[in-house]
């Protein structure tokens, strides 16, 4: 049964540094594309970033990038976001994904506050 599991959320002043994880079980993590959404209240989904099967190249959105990086764990199964100088801005849940069969799979999103 594939499964994707978010943690590492949590409320942080701006300018702080948070990692979230998105632990991943029912296949091998390093064999798919792994990408980090967000949805911040009243907006969109938006993607943020992506790390490929192929050679680990990771993609970012332009407004995380310098920021935010990605990296993976094969061992553990997980791939990582980094999230540095974060900014109230980027308050959201933010969600992992793996396109894998008709639909893909996604995680149950672990919620980021930024604020003071």
């Amino acid at each position: 049964q594939v499964q994707l599991v978010e943690s590492g959320g949590g409320l942080v002043q701006p300018g702080g540094s948070l990692r979230l994880s998105c632990e991943a079980s029912g296949f091998t993590s390093d064999y798919y594309a792994i990408g980090w959404f967000r949805q911040a209240p009243g907006k969109e989904r938006e993607g943020v970033a992506c790390i490929s099967s192929f050679d680990g190249t990771s993609y970012y959105a332009d407004s995380v990038k310098g920021r935010f990086s990605l990296f993976r764990n094969n061992a553990k199964n997980t791939v990582y976001l980094q999230m540095n100088n974060l900014s109230p801005e980027d308050t959201a849940v933010y969600v992992c994904h793996v396109p894998l069969g008709d639909n893909g799979y996604w995680g149950q999103g672990t919620q980021v506050t930024v604020a003071s």
